[in-house]
């Protein structure tokens, strides 16, 4: 059951970002008390939902979270287009919760498509239109959610769920993908496995491997420029998708640093502006996906 403060949260007709934990209480494998225990949804809720939800995961190395131009303005994006979107918070590494984070921060993306599935009703959205994103290690986690997902928890937890936390689309953004060495992003590695990570750990989170024919679409986006998060982690995902039947879409632009998020603000562009493309290619593919329609 949600406490009171919740269930208004979660229901408040106020079109402004609307803030709420995914949990009532202490979460899943929280190790204090603090803030950094404690995962929350940021709601961006258009004028007119088209029914359609994302939610979305910023990059920071499983270190950090980029909140605004990762999250803030993504939510703001998608808003416009009438997609409801949700911006995560979710565990990370720091002085408060050292790591290796584990299963936490998928524990957090799972619930959060759960939980914006148990209130589609509250938002007009189709329960069957719940998709997730996600910028560099924020695209790792989009990537393990499409990757490792199930029907509902029948035994375990509250009525949140038993709600299936696979999403119907995912959309990764210079994604780290991988988790061997020489391709991964190695302080994204560190934080969410720790420095000598079992070998069969590795390869649970290297979520190439990991792709099925019931991976949900995929739309990808990266820079061949990027030295950060190297594109061959989206190439690694676009190969497994199309070898699995997985309808998949990918831009890779010649130019571009890493970290570019909408690729409209120069702050985080350099001024590169071949990249501010990228959102419209995506708002092409959804549209062909009847994802942007009522």
């Amino acid at each position: 059951m949600f406490c009171a403060p919740l269930l208004l949260a979660l229901v408040a007709a106020d079109p402004a970002p609307q803030t709420f934990p995914l949990w009532p209480g202490k979460a899943p494998h929280a190790v204090g008390d603090s803030a950094t225990d404690k995962p929350e949804l940021t709601a961006y809720r258009p004028e007119k939902p088209n029914g359609t939800a994302v939610v979305i995961c910023p990059g920071g190395g499983y270190g950090g979270l980029a909140m605004d131009h990762e999250g803030k303005q993504v939510g703001e994006f998608f808003a416009k287009l009438g997609v409801t979107a949700f911006v995560l918070k979710y565990r990370l590494a720091n002085k408060e919760r050292p790591g290796p984070l584990g299963a936490a921060p998928l524990g957090d993306v799972q619930r959060a498509i759960r939980l914006v599935r148990a209130k589609a009703k509250d938002y007009d959205l189709d329960p069957k239109r719940v998709g997730i994103m996600g910028f560099s290690a924020g695209g790792h986690l989009a990537s393990t959610a499409a990757t490792h997902f199930d029907a509902g928890l029948l035994k375990d937890g509250d009525a949140i769920d038993k709600q299936s936390c696979r999403p119907d689309f995912a959309i990764l953004a210079y994604p780290v993908i991988t988790m061997e060495a020489g391709v991964t992003h190695g302080g994204t590695r560190n934080n969410l496995l720790g420095a000598n990570p079992d070998a069969k750990l590795v390869e649970l989170y290297s979520n190439e491997k990991q792709v099925t024919k019931e991976t949900p679409p995929v739309f990808l986006f990266h820079t061949s420029a990027d030295t950060a998060v190297v594109p061959e982690n989206a190439v690694r995902f676009y190969l497994a998708c199309k070898k699995s039947g997985v309808p998949v879409e990918m831009h890779i632009y010649e130019k571009g640093r890493h970290g570019v998020g909408l690729g409209r603000d120069p702050k985080w562009t350099g001024g590169e502006k071949s990249v501010e493309t990228w959102p419209d290619r995506l708002t092409d593919w959804m549209k062909a996906r009847d994802l942007l329609s009522k």
